[in-house]
């Protein structure tokens, strides 16, 4: 198969109703493996679909007891163990809308979000409980709860439209907006049959987190196609030996990976030989991989990593493919059946290497969100006009290829997070020694960018060293684990425009100077 064979080949499958739960979970054969899961301490536990099927019949009627309806949402503050995607099957069983939220986050992201979504309850353990007690109805899972009890469920009949899935995004101005998606989304994530080339009961790997687009996609788009997941439940950070020895240990073919993550990798020297593995396929997504992650996997596996493009808005929309040659350094060519060009600020396509901005056809493909969470009127904005417009800037040479040039605004991404000045900046503020604040992104060889924070310190506090560390450590618990300023650099005053807004882009130009 060629490129141009794939996208003339191609055509949207849409059911009128149609239900993640059922496509994904309870079409399997019951005696078929589903997940091999470890937990922290090393215990290895395999899965089958029938116990996923009944564990998520249980929750949903667990849901129901709890008083949740159809529409409902129903967030969760879990790790990522069986019981956790069988709750999140048995949510979609009832037609509530699953908000899964990160334990990264700080109590008051997590606050943000139950308070935004309204939230009928929030499900949790009891490692967690206390960071969300007052603030909704609270139902506690543990590994083990869903093994006995009635299964005797019927999934609601839903419509394609139906609303499913809130992801929580941050912009550059406000708090992280909702964006809701329709059942149908799953079926828009295409990366999985064009990219991995997802085989029936091959094991597949993600290393993505449960609460975000990349962590949940690559749980469910490979199921959708009978593979089997292998799960690593992670006692702490990311540690390049711990995964690279689970991945050899379990012997999955196929994986997801993050470029922060291989970039962290690369400190191995010999992890080829130290920890040998099968892969057919691997494939990166969250921000640019840059080449010579590319060729260092190449050299140690021999496998040439497949690096692919989205936002948790519409993904994916460009991807490099194993049937196509791979330009590193290039994001590749638009996926099939996705309306993807480089326009200008008239929405005009740019012309051939020029720069432009990465935009999708309105609507195209069924991935496109229902919009913000009761927000109408920035849904509108963003979904209703003919484009979707990512902000993100990009050139496209002679054949197709998309070539990354950046942010169109000052979105920071690092490691694959996707940061709001905002919110970085409204968290600084609130410590007593902070009087003004500017988030930036600030180069950094592991993950791309790390985010760092000018401060203007208030009356009766003296710039410092330690000064900087406790702001930077009291954003990181009222914030979030990733969203915080790694750096801070105390200043008299911040650029501003006439009308007093920050001009970021001169805070930027001084770092990357």
């Amino acid at each position: 198969m060629t490129y141009e064979e794939a996208c003339a080949a191609h055509s949207w499958q849409v059911p009128e109703r149609y239900n993640i739960a059922a496509d994904v979970c309870d079409k399997h054969p019951r005696d078929k493996l589903a997940m091999v899961h470890e937990d922290p301490d090393g215990n290895v536990r395999e899965v089958y679909w029938g116990e996923l099927q009944d564990m998520s019949d249980r929750f949903a009627l667990r849901l129901l007891e709890a008083g949740v309806q159809r529409g409902d949402r129903v967030a969760m503050l879990l790790a990522p163990t069986p019981e956790t995607a069988a709750a999140f099957f048995g949510t979609w069983k009832i037609g509530a809308i699953l908000l899964s939220m990160s334990i990264l986050y700080g109590d008051e992201g997590i606050r943000h979000r139950l308070g935004d979504s309204g939230a009928q309850v929030v499900v949790t353990n009891a490692a967690n409980r206390d960071r969300v007690e007052g603030l909704t109805q609270v139902v506690e899972l543990e590994p083990g709860d869903l093994n006995a009890g009635a299964t005797d469920h019927e999934i609601v009949d839903t419509s394609c439209d139906d609303p499913a899935q809130l992801y929580y995004t941050s912009g550059t101005t406000g708090l992280a907006k909702g964006i809701l998606h329709a059942h149908r989304y799953i079926l828009g994530h295409e990366e999985f049959i064009y990219c991995h080339d997802v085989q029936d009961g091959e094991r597949f790997h993600g290393m993505g987190e449960w609460a975000w687009a990349a962590g949940i996609a690559p749980l469910l788009g490979p199921w959708r196609f009978g593979a089997v997941q292998v799960v690593l439940q992670r006692k702490g950070g990311f540690d390049p030996h711990g995964q690279l020895s689970f991945l050899s240990r379990h012997k999955p073919t196929n994986v997801f990976a993050t470029p922060t993550a291989i970039r962290s990798m690369m400190a191995i020297g010999d992890a080829g030989t130290r920890y040998p593995q099968i892969f057919r396929i691997v494939c990166s997504a969250g921000e640019p991989l840059n080449p010579e992650a590319i060729r260092w996997f190449r050299e140690q596996y021999g496998v040439t990593v497949l690096d692919y493009y989205g936002l948790s808005e519409s993904y994916p929309l460009v991807a490099n493919y194993p049937f196509m040659e791979v330009r590193e350094g290039s994001m590749g060519r638009p996926m099939p059946g996705w309306d993807v060009q480089i326009l200008d600020e008239d929405e005009k396509p740019v012309a051939q290497g020029e720069r432009g901005e990465i935009c999708l056809r309105a609507r195209s493909n069924p991935h496109y969100p229902l919009g913000y969470w009761n927000n109408e009127e920035a849904g509108r904005e963003t979904f209703g006009g003919e484009w979707f417009h990512t902000k993100d800037a990009a050139s496209q040479d002679a054949d197709g290829y998309i070539w990354y040039e950046g942010r169109a605004d000052d979105v920071i991404i690092s490691a694959g997070y996707r940061i709001g000045p905002f919110e970085v900046e409204s968290a600084c503020l609130e410590h007593p020694a902070v009087a003004e604040a500017a988030a930036v992104a600030w180069p950094d060889e592991r993950r791309g960018a790390v985010v760092k924070a000018f401060v203007v310190p208030a009356a009766g506090y003296e710039p410092s060293d330690e000064l900087g560390r406790e702001i930077s450590a009291f954003v990181r618990e009222h914030l979030s684990a990733y969203a915080y300023p790694r750096v801070v650099e105390f200043v008299d005053d911040l650029p501003k425009t006439l009308t007093g807004k920050i001009r970021r882009i001169e805070l930027r130009e001084r770092s990357t100077a």
